[in-house]
């Protein structure tokens, strides 16, 4: 396994981060696709294995069972210390009152029902899911230093937001004297490129980490267009994020696989690895052979032509968060 730094950070990251949407309780009900805790283990257990230290997950996936399950593996698998544990919050956990957001009240209940769930008394990197519009930044930004000022968090990060609210966080932050971001969890792939627009440059300028989510466009580019899965046909979002027109973009991924004799997710993660802003994509696996690929993808060093014969089909669209 290959490590790196996140960000200008002095945390050491390997660059491959291990994702734990795929992993819950399949009884709650809440992801049909979602893998029980002895098929999630084993997952877990191949990307320690492999050398995997960066792990990420959030409170809302499986309604708190994703992170219940990653946090016993964890303990019965590795040292806490060798691990870079990452959760996030932000989206709703309850429909009432206080069950979602990023105010101060919400930021420290739910950080202390994570680590519960987790097994831990503290987390590496602690994520916003999403902007809050409802409450002040200030708010927000004051509640995660002190978080971290209470030990309960070392670094904190963000995910899928503008650059504007970006740049805004870093700038109130800096301007009280607080912790600012030192990672930002966005969407990055070969349907998805709006970030390199802005987001993008930004984080270069800042110093600030990129672990991209869905670098394989949930499973879109690693198989057939015409070919479905469980999850493509009980997730809503798979249909919402991309578009018929990314047929193009996903036979391009075929084309140069068959070429290469290797896999499109392969071929894919491979694009992805290869833009040094990226420091550790994440990625989910259901399935071992699917880890297996991802961690193939570090070795493939795509060419300068297969790289633009790959890009040349993308046209703009909006972004989708």
């Amino acid at each position: 396994m290959k490590y790196t730094k996140l960000g200008s950070t002095g945390l050491d990251i390997s660059v491959l981060c291990l994702g734990g949407m795929s992993f819950g309780d399949p009884a709650r009900g809440v992801q049909k696709w979602s893998l029980d805790e002895e098929a999630s283990r084993a997952i877990i257990r191949q990307a320690l294995d492999a050398g995997i230290n960066f792990f990420d997950t959030a409170n809302v996936y499986s309604a708190g069972s994703a992170e219940e399950i990653l946090g016993r593996a964890l303990r019965d698998f590795a040292q806490r210390d060798d691990i870079v544990l990452a959760t996030k919050l932000g989206l709703p956990m309850h429909s009432g009152p206080n069950g979602s957001g990023l105010s101060r009240k919400v930021i420290f209940t739910e950080l202390d029902n994570s680590l519960r769930r987790l097994g831990t008394d503290y987390i590496d990197l602690y994520q916003i899911h999403r902007w809050d519009d409802s409450t002040p930044i200030e708010e927000t930004m004051e509640a995660l230093h002190d978080a971290v000022k209470s030990g309960k968090v070392r670094y904190i990060g963000a995910s899928t937001m503008w650059a504007w609210q970006f740049s805004k966080a870093q700038y109130v932050a800096t301007l009280n004297g607080w912790t600012r971001f030192v990672s930002m969890q966005n969407h990055y792939n070969l349907l998805m490129r709006e970030e390199e627009r802005e987001m993008m440059p930004l984080l270069e300028d800042m110093g600030v980490g990129m672990m991209p989510w869905s670098p394989l466009a949930r499973g879109r580019l690693a198989r057939p267009w015409g070919e479905s899965t469980e999850r493509f046909e009980t997730d809503p979002r798979a249909h919402h994020l991309y578009r018929d027109e990314d047929k193009t973009i996903v036979d391009t991924v075929a084309k140069v696989a068959a070429n290469r004799g290797v896999t499109m997710g392969q071929v894919a993660l491979a694009w992805v690895l290869r833009n040094p802003l990226v420091d550790s994509p994440v990625v989910g696996a259901s399935k071992p052979y699917q880890f297996e690929e991802a961690l193939a993808a570090l070795d493939l060093e795509l060419t300068d032509e297969e790289v633009a014969e790959l890009e040349a089909p993308y046209t703009p669209r909006w972004p989708t968060q």
